[in-house]
């Protein structure tokens, strides 16, 4: 069996570029451990940057973003009870972001890539890759797939043995997968952070509380009201990373909510059954380069943010971005300048971004153990950034979206 790429990862990333790639005629397979319904069900976080929701757009999966989902163009910082809104719109020349669930970008872009006929393996298992790492070196003849190269080995849905010989690989299988995995450790240079607090994320039946996504600092932590849909909220609130959700109560939920968000005015969220609790840790990751050989990690397979700052998706989408212009200039004209360049060109955007999230996180929460002089200088930056317009303006340039490079020539 073959193909010219070979995606391992049917996420957001994976299946981002498999239809990136189709609209240019480039041929792909995409591999994926889980089952159609699994991935269908994942929610995670859904905060759009303007220049995702462009590229959504432009392949044709803008209908429901747009009448589903919720247009934000500002944000509130709430701290110590005081409010200052950030207007997304009038700070950066009338950019905004857009609420939509993960799990619906992903349910999009699965129904686009089965009604086009994509090969999407759902429930491999075994998945091996072979001969990825070599030299940087490419396919001889890139208007045909070629008969030597990467070869990646699975177990399809049936058990049955598979060989799928590709001219390239991409490894868009998270921090957990088998793409990072294929590479030797010594040519692997991984920087990471990891911060003295958790999120403890809620989904709970009720209306929205706010038209637009309220981050608040409280005497005792960070708390986040967000939006999923017109039934369901979405927040998070600052715990400790070795908490379990089952350590969390409903009531102590709410009650916890309730202080951290509360205002003179007497503003409350709204409130409904919580089905559904997580505890996420929090981490800043980045593995470099992002290519070996014939081997390319896109999304969080090379990289991970704290979710204060929404970039992960993001970033996701910024990466395949590039892989699809590099891999369409490649095919269409024999030129692998762009892939040469791919790593560099995508760590340059994921280091922007990972400063922008450490400073966030490290404005909006509380550190425990902090000294009392750390404490003022976070008051500091925040009365600063609440009174600065061009402080104000960095806030909303880096939370909207840095430019992002178009998918195609």
């Amino acid at each position: 069996m073959r193909t010219q790429v070979a995606i391992i990862g049917a996420g957001p990333a994976g299946l981002m570029l498999s239809q990136l790639l189709h609209l240019q005629g480039v041929d792909s397979v995409v591999l994926e451990c889980r089952g159609q319904e699994t991935i269908r069900a994942t929610v995670r976080a859904g905060v759009l940057e303007q220049g995702t929701v462009d590229v959504l757009t432009e392949v044709g999966l803008g209908g429901r973003l747009r009448s589903e989902g919720f247009r934000h163009e500002g944000t509130v910082l709430r701290v110590g009870g005081v409010d200052r809104r950030i207007d997304f719109v009038d700070l950066t020349g009338g950019r905004a972001v857009m609420v939509y669930a993960q799990h619906e970008v992903i349910n999009d872009l699965l129904d686009a890539r089965l009604a086009a006929g994509g090969d999407v393996r759902f429930n491999v298992t075994d998945v091996t890759l072979h001969d990825v790492t070599h030299a940087n070196d490419v396919p001889r003849a890139p208007h045909t797939t070629a008969s030597s190269g990467p070869v990646v080995r699975f177990r399809d849905d049936g058990g049955v043995p598979v060989s799928l010989r590709a001219d390239f690989v991409v490894g868009c299988d998270g921090t957990h997968g088998v793409s990072r995995a294929a590479i030797a450790p010594h040519a692997l240079h991984t920087l990471e952070h990891r911060y003295p607090f958790g999120w403890l994320g809620i989904l709970c039946q009720a209306p929205p509380s706010s038209d637009e996504l309220i981050y608040a600092l409280g005497a005792d932590g960070f708390a986040l009201v967000s939006t999923r849909s017109r039934e369901v909220q979405r927040m998070y609130l600052q715990c400790d990373p070795r908490d379990a959700p089952c350590d969390w109560s409903d009531d102590r939920i709410w009650a916890t909510l309730r202080v951290r968000l509360a205002t003179p005015d007497g503003w409350a969220p709204k409130e409904g059954p919580i089905f559904d609790k997580t505890v996420i840790g929090m981490r800043s990751r980045v593995t470099e380069p992002m290519r070996h050989g014939r081997l390319f990690l896109a999304g969080d397979a090379a990289h991970v943010v704290p979710p204060t700052g929404a970039k992960g998706l993001n970033l996701a989408v910024s990466d395949v971005c590039l892989l699809s212009r590099a891999l369409t200039r490649f095919y269409r004209h024999g030129k692998d300048d762009l892939l040469d360049t791919y790593s560099a060109d995508a760590l340059r955007r994921v280091w922007r971004a990972q400063r922008f999230s450490k400073w966030m996180t490290a404005l909006l929460h509380r550190y425990p153990h902090a000294e009392a002089f750390d404490r003022k200088l976070q008051d500091a930056e925040l009365d600063y950034l609440t009174q600065s317009r061009a402080a104000c303006t960095t806030l909303a340039e880096n939370y909207v979206g840095l430019p992002m490079a178009p998918p195609w020539d």
